[in-house]
């Protein structure tokens, strides 16, 4: 038995150890990992270099940041006022984050970074209004999906770029079809997951009552009166935060702080919060600045500025998570030093036409891309298609076959993506959620190269 084949046994036992009360998929993972590396004769040094840290600054510094917009109320505000423009209807609510995430992705914002901004306004409006944690984090991912391949969107630029490279011949049009197809992508999910919400009970239907406005600029809105019609399940919408309010997640009031004398007022706290978060989003955008450290800093200004407790904060970052999510990638990669995820697309190959031998790759591209990055499969598939190509698959159609297929599988709690999914949701929904994502993801292996390759390989 291969170091290769024995690590992906070991990792089929530690999903099924996970069965066990009590276990520590986090904990076990990194322990796997150095035991592995001992049987491997890989050294220690080399094990711990696979710890994701840039996941680590990343999930830290965003969950820091955003723990002080909750901490202060101004995540609860922004809610509310979404909740306005919507007019209170529960089905447009959940939409908020996926038009949100197509157009930062579409602008150009990395997929890890809008995924940070997303989640926690997707899980916010799970939080309080009973929406199913897991469609209203897939509808937001969906959404950052839909804008992946716009002109000026990462994966946009990466599929010309390397398309070029490898000698495949793009049309004028191809940038069009691509910014097209991933938007076509993304509502066929996003209804698919309605009209399954809908009718199940998931996405709660009717209105509930938008909060109140506050009665003074300086001074906290007293409690909005009960709503004409209830929230779903027979609970009634939540008070505006105030500036006093603590919350573990949005929605989700846990302590009470009484605001330090001398601070700013509400709406300047808020204005200062607004600020540092758009900052945030235009020096990661625009000027490709780390969006962790980013965050880090912007929670620290605010931290200082407002006086706030730094234990508040530090508490707010789920560390739980960033363990879970740390072992694991840490594990991934020495299976992929191993030659672990080659021997599983080894398996996959089989002789046919070009067609078939697309949907090979992207079956590769899908499995690889569950417990990696979805932009490294992307870029190591694309030497796969130049042959097809020749052999008649529509250029056109092949890359776009193949990057969505590599990132269709990224909704899943083995990467950044679940990791930031994981860190915005209420700690008492994580484990149900961690395990609806797994399955989640699971099931799109099988699923979303197939209907990729099926929608888009004849482009």
């Amino acid at each position: 038995m291969t170091m290769a084949t024995l690590s992906i046994i070991l990792l089929v036992a530690l999903f099924a150890a996970t069965l066990i009360p009590a276990f520590d998929l986090g904990l076990a993972a990194l322990v796997a990992a150095f035991v592995l590396g001992l049987a491997a004769d890989v050294a220690t040094d080399e094990v711990t270099g696979f710890f994701p840290s840039g996941f680590f600054v990343l999930i830290v510094g965003v969950t820091a940041l955003f723990g002080v917009a909750q901490l202060n109320g101004t995540l609860d505000w922004l809610l509310d006022l979404m909740l306005r423009l919507v007019r209170g209807r529960l089905v447009l609510i959940v939409l908020v984050p996926f038009v949100i995430g197509a157009v930062l992705t579409a602008v150009g914002t990395l997929p890890a970074a809008c995924t940070a901004i997303v989640s926690p306004i997707a899980l916010g409006f799970a939080a309080r209004y009973r929406i199913s944690p897991l469609i209203a984090a897939v509808l937001g991912v969906t959404g950052i999906i839909s804008g992946l391949l716009s002109p000026l969107a990462v994966y946009g630029v990466t599929a010309r770029e390397l398309s070029e490279k490898q000698g495949i011949g793009l049309p004028g049009s191809a940038p069009v079809s691509f910014m097209l197809g991933g938007l076509l992508t993304g509502l066929i999910v996003c209804t698919a997951l309605l009209v399954v919400g809908t009718r199940t009970g998931a996405v709660p239907s009717g209105r509930v009552a938008a909060p109140a406005r506050p009665t003074a600029p300086d001074r906290p809105a007293p409690d909005r009166p009960a709503p004409d019609h209830p929230a779903p399940g027979g609970a009634a919408s939540e008070p505006p935060a105030k500036i006093s309010v603590s919350t573990a997640t949005a929605g989700t009031a846990t302590a009470v702080h009484a605001a330090p004398a001398g601070t700013l007022d509400q709406r300047g706290v808020r204005a200062l919060t607004l600020s540092c978060l758009l900052a945030v989003v235009v020096l990661s955008v625009g000027f490709d600045m780390n969006i962790g450290y980013l965050g880090l800093t912007a929670a620290l200004v605010l931290q200082l500025v407002l006086r706030l407790p730094s234990g508040e904060i530090i508490s707010r970052i789920p560390w739980n998570v960033v363990l879970l999510i740390g072992g694991l990638l840490t594990y991934v990669g020495l299976m992929q030093h191993l030659g672990a995820f080659k021997q599983i697309s080894d398996m996959l190959k089989v002789d046919g036409s070009p067609m078939l031998s697309l949907l090979v790759v992207c079956y590769i591209a899908g499995v690889t891309s569950f417990a990696a990055s979805s932009i490294a499969v992307f870029v190591t598939a694309m030497p796969l298609l130049p042959p097809l190509v020749a052999e008649g698959v529509s250029p056109v159609g092949g890359v776009l076959a193949l990057a969505l297929a590599s990132v269709m599988v990224d909704i899943n709690p083995l990467g950044i993506t679940g990791g930031l999914i994981l860190g915005a949701a209420e700690p008492s929904a994580r484990p149900r959620l961690f395990r609806n994502l797994l399955i989640y993801g699971l099931v799109s292996i099988p699923v979303a190269p197939f209907l990729t390759w099926l929608a888009f390989g004849w482009w």
